[in-house]
């Protein structure tokens, strides 16, 4: 049987056209086909807490979340979020009104998008950014307007100039990512303090990704939505799976004012609906473990961030040691014109397996100034201790 087609118009919605298979599932199948070290996607090698899986499994059992769980998400977790952000930050939240979740951060980035976001509305978003930022801003029918992190003393800095530049009378919201992916980068107090008042001076929103907040290094975690002003105009987006090393269960969260949570769940609905029910009852409880489990999570992966951003510069890479993730970006060029294939990022993470056998992903996805980007590459530091071990013995190759 033939299929009928028409060639008048393209069968891809034109919002999308631009965005093909991410690089993530080219670079793992890459991993996959060459048996490298795949230091690309970000997720652990190894599970969260045995007893927050137990949780989980103790949920399956007992039938709690095996069927359809009340849309906003189930109330101890909805609780458990609103107790966790006020016993670290201070924010006082109805879990009722003002806490909505969602399958993962990923759909509560799209739900906040397509509910806030009007045909022809700019959105601001600080480049490079999370690639799924750039379509759901396509799919609400936005325009993203990037403000560009540059490199600069072996970290990213953000202009606030360019960003106050940016803001236009078209201008929604800022959508903001810190801890950032994949630079690293956590804003500063003294940032976010004048985001925040240029928010409240031309009236936007801010949609806040704030899903590495437990994994900061250097500095500290200051959420937008704790400053004066804001707290009515911020949409914070939280996830477990960053947290706990869980990231198949897929459960992320909304926090805001009533009428902004009540906004983002009118699209959230026509989403997902539901999803994660027994996972939400463990991550519940994984939000209830003691300091020490958030402690020792965050000086782990520090002493993994140190130990792979010392074999990237002994290999040769100029390395931009990251305040927060679990990504460490490199600049190529120091490793010379035929290995760093002259500056360009694609062409030397698609040779690195063969030649390394290593697998790493090229910044310049992130962007839409490629140029700016063409010469990074992020490396993800969330793995056992032994295969980073493995990862930078194999790049030593580089430095001959």
């Amino acid at each position: 049987m033939t299929a009928m087609t028409s060639s008048a118009r393209p069968h891809l919605n034109r919002r999308l056209a631009e965005f093909g298979t991410t690089i993530f599932a080219e670079m793992s199948a890459l991993a996959a086909s060459t048996g490298a070290i795949n230091l690309g996607q970000g997720f652990p090698d190894t599970d969260g807490p045995e007893e927050v899986r137990e949780a989980a499994v103790r949920a399956l059992r007992d039938g709690r979340g095996n069927q359809y769980p009340p849309g906003p998400g189930v109330p101890e977790l909805r609780t458990a979020i609103a107790d966790h952000q006020r016993r670290r930050y201070g924010l006082a939240l109805d879990p009722d009104r003002e806490v909505l979740v969602t399958a993962g951060a990923t759909e509560a980035i799209a739900a906040s998008l397509l509910a806030l976001v009007e045909p022809g509305d700019e959105v601001i978003a600080l480049e490079p950014y999370y690639d799924s930022y750039a379509a759901c801003i396509a799919m609400a029918g936005g325009t993203r307007v990037p403000v560009t992190l540059r490199p600069d003393e072996g970290r990213y800095h953000l202009d606030l100039d360019e960003l106050r530049a940016a803001v236009t009378p078209r201008t929604r919201l800022i959508l903001l990512n810190t801890p950032h992916n994949p630079t690293g980068t956590v804003l500063s107090a003294e940032e976010l303090t004048a985001i925040a008042e240029l928010a409240c001076e031309r009236d936007l929103l801010v949609v806040t990704d704030e899903v590495y907040e437990h994994l900061v290094f250097d500095g500290e975690h200051v959420p937008i939505a704790t400053l004066p002003g804001m707290a009515g105009r911020t949409v914070t987006i939280g996830s477990a799976g960053k947290t706990f090393s869980f990231t198949g269960w897929k459960v992320g969260w909304v926090t805001g004012a009533p009428e902004l949570v009540t906004a983002v769940r009118s699209a959230k609905q026509f989403l997902t609906y539901v999803a994660s029910g027994p996972f939400q009852y463990a991550v519940a409880e994984a939000l209830r473990l003691p300091d020490t489990y958030f402690d020792t999570l965050r000086e782990d992966l520090r002493a993994k961030r140190d130990l792979l951003s010392g074999g990237l510069a002994a290999a040769g890479f100029a390395v931009y040691r990251p305040a927060g993730t679990y990504f460490v970006t490199t600049d190529i060029r120091p490793l010379g014109g035929e290995l760093s294939h002259g500056g360009d990022g694609f062409a030397f993470c698609r040779a690195l397996p063969e030649r390394c056998g290593v697998v790493a992903i090229p910044n310049a996805v992130f962007y839409d100034h490629r140029d700016a980007g063409a010469p990074f590459v992020r490396f993800a530091f969330c793995k056992r201790e032994s295969v980073l071990e493995e990862a930078v013995s194999r790049l030593k190759a580089l430095a001959g």
